[in-house]
């Protein structure tokens, strides 16, 4: 008994989280390496200046964004392994950009949105790329 998917619109929404990915891991490629090569980086908040180390965030940025760029294009195949991984990936690149809020709040929360929109296309309908 074979089953066949129909392709829907929401096919659409798979390839958007694979390009989305695929942009995200690129410029949190570039986010780590920026980290990485100004490792002293100063803020200023409502209480003054803070001096912080991010460096090791950098490395972990830089990491996690060519894992999530691979993750992106492997997804464009309809590959359920790399749906998987896009799926894990994006769901650490979630939680990673979670910690890093209070230094960038608003590229965290970006990043976040797009994070969580990616795991519902693949999860919800991710099934229509293999079609």
């Amino acid at each position: 008994m074979t089953s066949t998917l129909e392709q829907t619109g929401w096919v659409g929404w798979i390839i958007f989280a694979a390009i989305m990915m695929a942009i995200g891991g690129v410029l949190n490629a570039i986010y780590g390496l920026i980290a990485i090569v100004n490792d002293t980086w100063a803020f200023w908040g409502d209480r003054g200046a803070l001096l912080l180390d991010v460096s090791q965030w950098g490395w972990i940025h830089l990491i996690l964004g060519i894992a999530v760029f691979a993750a992106g294009v492997g997804i464009m195949s309809g590959n359920v392994l790399a749906r998987t991984v896009g799926v894990i990936v994006a769901a650490i690149s979630l939680i990673v950009n979670f910690l890093a809020l209070p230094a960038y709040p608003i590229w965290s929360a970006i990043i976040i949105a797009v994070d969580a929109l990616v795991i519902w296309a693949l999860i919800v309908h991710g099934d229509e790329m293999r079609v």
